[in-house]
């Protein structure tokens, strides 16, 4: 396969920014996790916070809906699909690296307040405690995986299918990530994963996790949140009343291995700007 390379979206470069709205409650200080589910944007703050995640109107910035539970958990830091009005929230930060398990929880949200009894599910890493601010689920298969984010390098683990409520349930190492991910989303159709850095994406074929494309993102006062909107990506920071950037997704180039899942995650970003991959 020869090394990709990138080709700027049309109308624009890799870096190019626009608003797309601004966060105007005052509860959500340190928005970590960002997921687009049914017209809205879904956020929740950073650790220190109680149990809750914000569902947000995106075309004024206001929340619509908080779905709130207890007891509060220890270090929230990701989102992920969970189905139809429902989101994962990832209680997976570890910065001292010294819980013995993680764990994510299943929640409804919406357009409206709700104090819910969480679905909850223990992780458990194969090698030792590790911080994380990344969790995944496959869109077609629903599967978990979590994105620890070390400094030089990260690792990729899936969870089990099924998970089990009465036990801690196993991850296993499935690929390499970049250092510094703190955020992550499955492109449609699971061909690919955009990983986020406080400066940078990086696209990976899945599931090989094999790299494709990097490209540098806006500046952020803490970038840590990426969430895919249509054939755009949305990136949250942290900070009171902080900008929701509009970032168009480049195109790599390059692939030519047509069989490779690599060109699978190519061609749906060709797709999405309306620009040609050749080989």
């Amino acid at each position: 396969m020869a090394l990709p390379f990138l080709v700027g979206a049309a109308g624009g470069s890799a870096a190019e920014r626009d608003q797309a709205f601004v966060l105007t409650d005052p509860d959500i200080v340190e928005s970590s996790g960002l997921l687009v589910a049914d017209g809205l944007v879904v956020t929740t703050n950073d650790s220190g916070d109680s149990g809750r995640v914000f569902a947000v109107d995106p075309a004024t910035g206001d929340t619509v809906g908080t779905t709130s539970w207890s007891p509060a958990p220890e270090d929230v830091e990701a989102l992920a699909p969970a189905g139809a009005g429902h989101v994962w929230v990832g209680d997976i930060g570890d910065n001292r690296r010294a819980r013995d398990s993680v764990q994510v929880l299943r929640v409804p949200v919406g357009r409206q307040d709700a104090t819910v009894v969480p679905e909850a599910y223990d992780l458990v890493y194969p090698d030792g405690a590790q911080d994380a601010e990344a969790l995944l689920a496959h869109p077609l298969t629903g599967q978990l995986l979590v994105v620890t984010k070390g400094v030089f390098s990260g690792t990729a683990y899936a969870a089990p299918r099924l998970l089990r409520s009465d036990r801690p349930n196993a991850l296993v190492e499935v690929g390499r990530a970049p250092g510094i991910v703190t955020d992550a989303t499955f492109l449609p159709g699971g061909g690919g994963v955009v990983m986020r850095t406080y400066g940078s994406a990086h696209l990976a074929a899945y599931p090989s996790w094999q790299p494709v494309a990097s490209w540098d993102l806006p500046p952020q006062d803490q970038g840590e949140g990426v969430a895919l909107a249509g054939r755009d990506l949305l990136l949250s920071t942290e900070g009171a009343a902080s900008q929701v950037l509009r970032v168009p997704l480049p195109v790599a180039a390059g692939v030519t291995d047509l069989r490779s899942p690599a060109w699978t995650a190519l061609r749906w970003l060709a797709t999405a700007r309306g620009l040609p991959i050749t080989g």
